[in-house]
């Protein structure tokens, strides 16, 4: 009974150690065959508007009710403490620093990973990347890389969207709809917001989210078995992983980014 359960817990880290080893060599291949792809910037710039696209509406409307949420719940615990004139700081930071990138990425696995994911596995259960190697064409080159640097550079422009959105909802919000003085709400905003310790960091999250996210949507595509049914599971599995690495990545930037 103890050698079995052993023996199940040994061959699982096996190939999970395998797993990731294999995921590893995958991704610097990508990252080989990235200058082929940048020779061709029309794929990849069609990429950036494909998914782009895919997210956008997402993006806003979530963006806007996440802003409005932070405005009128900052509002009612500033109010206790006397400081609600700093409304507008604690929505842009909570936004730029935090949920701008990390709810950014969340939406962006859910909708455009899905996507990736999907394309890869039928284009792969229908043989079309078995017919480019046939044709002396590198399938990671030609149809991966323009689709990860695609969402790699989509993912910032989506985060800031969010933010700008968000920022504009408490606005609605805490001052328009709740009185809180319009000058106070955008100064305080502009003397608490850095532009390096805040903005710039949440544009570094962004980034890294992109490239774990994108990686993953095509890792779990490319790699799935031809059929139906695997496709589906590999769609899974890309959102609950790739959720899993953002929360981890955003855990450890934070505690890099903003250890003061």
């Amino acid at each position: 009974m103890i050698a079995n359960v052993l023996g199940t817990i040994g061959r699982t880290v096996r190939e999970a150690i395998a797993s990731v080893g294999f995921a590893t060599r995958a991704f610097f291949n990508l990252l080989g065959v990235s200058p082929g792809a940048f020779r061709r910037p029309a794929l990849i710039s069609e990429q950036v508007h494909f998914i782009g696209n895919y997210s956008l509406v997402i993006i806003i409307v979530s963006g806007l009710f996440v802003g409005m949420v932070l405005g009128l719940q900052g509002y009612y615990t500033l109010q206790a403490y006397g400081a609600e004139q700093a409304l507008g700081q604690v929505v842009a930071l909570a936004l730029v620093r935090e949920l701008g990138p990390v709810v950014t990425a969340l939406l962006f696995a859910g909708r455009a990973g899905t996507s990736l994911t999907a394309q890869i596995g039928l284009m792969k259960a229908g043989e079309q990347l078995s017919a480019m190697e046939m044709m002396a064409i590198n399938p990671v080159q030609r149809v991966l890389a323009p689709r990860f640097w695609g969402g790699v550079i989509a993912m910032p422009i989506l985060a800031t969207v969010f933010s700008a959105v968000g920022v504009f909802g408490g606005y609605v919000v805490g001052v328009q709809l709740i009185g809180v003085d319009e000058g106070a709400f955008w100064s305080q905003m502009q003397a608490g917001v850095d532009v390096r310790a805040d903005v710039l960091n949440g544009v570094i999250k962004s980034f890294i989210f992109g490239v774990a996210v994108t990686f993953t949507a095509l890792f779990q595509g490319y790699q799935t078995k031809p059929t139906p049914e695997d496709v589906s599971r590999a769609t899974t599995r890309t959102v609950v992983i790739a959720s899993l690495m953002v929360w981890g990545l955003d855990f450890i930037m934070t505690a890099l980014m903003f250890n003061k």
